[in-house]
């Protein structure tokens, strides 16, 4: 079987991480971008990137090092994300650009980038990671809510433009799932008060299915939209997974 690459960013926790476990476990060659040193060993089936996605100069580091180990991509997975917790008349302009850099402006900078990687593997595919935010919010967290609604509007506009080049572009939208970013995203009231593990319940309470999602869950939503084999037929879609939460309605 052809080795096949994928560059995963946000890799280097949380779902970025699982998802890398996920490929590699799938003889899938992992090229994975992080802001911060990787804390660890690599995981198997990979190299490790340090760069920040917000910019173009370290998108071209990226360019670069990939086109050093491979001369084509079968899919890109863009994970990376910042959040800011605050009212929107409390939050500056520079953590605005932040969260939108990081989140949005990413995906448009690897898609320039990475593009001529993917076509020159007959097509691939794009994964970009948003979250329910899009769909459905809350209080205090109106920058990330942006950025993730912009990413499904984006990712719309790409599989119309790519797909002559047989790159399909698809969205997962997670929900609560237990990682760094929810746990420290808690200072706001949404799940009540208490101790973390007591608004860790709250949260899981307020999904049809009544848990918190996991890392490794959402991986493979990733990979069935990434894999060719799995998705072919998929393009411009957003994948909800999050337990049934926005499915129910808020007055009930």
């Amino acid at each position: 079987m052809k080795k096949r690459y994928v560059v995963i960013t946000g890799a280097s926790r949380g779902i970025g991480m699982a998802t890398w476990e996920l490929f590699a476990k799938n003889n899938w060659f992992v090229i994975g971008i992080g802001r911060s040193p990787l804390q660890g060993d690599i995981p198997q089936q990979g190299q490790f990137i340090q760069a920040d996605v917000s910019y173009e100069k370290d998108w071209q580091k990226i360019k670069e090092e990939t086109a050093r180990i491979t001369d084509q991509l079968d899919a890109v997975v863009n994970n990376a994300a910042i959040q800011v917790t605050k009212p929107i008349i409390d939050t500056t302009l520079e953590e605005w650009d932040q969260v939108i850099n990081a989140n949005l402006r990413s995906v448009f900078l690897s898609v320039k980038l990475l593009h001529s990687l993917l076509k020159a593997g007959n097509g691939g595919a794009i994964v970009n990671v948003s979250s329910v935010h899009a769909v459905a919010t809350s209080k205090d967290i109106a920058a990330y809510a942006a950025s993730k609604g912009g990413m499904l509007a984006l990712t719309r506009a790409l599989a119309i433009e790519l797909a002559p080049d047989k790159i399909r572009v698809n969205t997962v939208l997670p929900g609560a799932v237990d990682t760094e970013m929810l746990r420290s995203g808690l200072n706001r009231d949404h799940a009540g008060s208490g101790t973390t593990d007591e608004r860790m319940e709250i949260l899981a309470s307020k999904t049809v299915i009544g848990k918190i999602g996991r890392p490794e869950e959402i991986a493979r939503a990733i990979y069935f939209l990434a894999d060719q084999d799995e998705s072919s037929f998929t393009t411009g879609s957003s994948l909800i997974v999050d337990g049934g939460a926005t499915t129910r309605l808020s007055t009930e």
